[in-house]
């Protein structure tokens, strides 16, 4: 496979990475039991240095919430018997609108399983669900920074693509946060 560099018009020959062998691997839908495998796994692939937007975001209740109110759309892959994947999805509607929309929420893979057809395997599960409900539109959103997260999608037919802009502003010096701490600290 050839590129141009766009460093400086230069030739690049690479070869494609080739793709390993598929993994025999059982897609089922979330139990109860699976919630503590799947968020171990998500606290090893949401890591702050990576993705810090979905880091912050990935939590216990999150994952119990989407179980309790969206189980159909819930999914792990299973391997050798533990879960080495997952899909976690819902189904929303908006009042007074005919659209039903599906939103993949999270997706993660055990990394010494990328490249398998696992998150392939739980997108096009997902999605039957999905149409299974009568969504119309699915929905993903990624970091724009995640390169391989952007490329898997457009790989599956998602696009027309819109920057969202995520701000944040750390609390710790704020006044009432210093005066906060400072009355806690304080001796009886």
């Amino acid at each position: 496979m050839s590129e141009i560099s766009p460093v400086n018009g230069a030739v690049v020959h690479r070869r494609p990475r080739p793709r390993r062998a598929a993994l025999p691997v059982v897609v089922r839908e979330l139990t109860l039991e699976d919630i503590p495998a799947v968020f171990e796994l998500g606290q090893k692939l949401f890591t702050p240095e990576k993705l810090p937007t979905l880091y912050r975001a990935w939590d216990e209740d999150e994952l119990v919430q989407l179980y309790t109110t969206d189980r159909q759309t819930c999914l792990v892959a299973e391997a050798g018997g533990r879960v080495v994947g997952f899909a976690l999805g819902q189904l929303m509607e908006k009042p007074r609108s005919a659209w039903r929309y599906g939103w993949l929420e999270w997706l993660g893979v055990d990394r010494g399983l990328k490249r398998r057809g696992v998150a392939t395997r739980l997108l096009r599960q997902l999605t039957s669900r999905f149409i299974e409900r009568e969504a119309r539109i699915m929905l993903v959103d990624t970091d724009e920074r995640n390169r391989a997260a952007l490329a898997f999608f457009r790989k599956h037919g998602f696009g027309q693509e819109v920057r969202h802009v995520y701000l944040s502003r750390n609390l710790d010096s704020h006044p009432e946060a210093i005066a906060r701490r400072e009355t806690l600290e304080e001796p009886e």
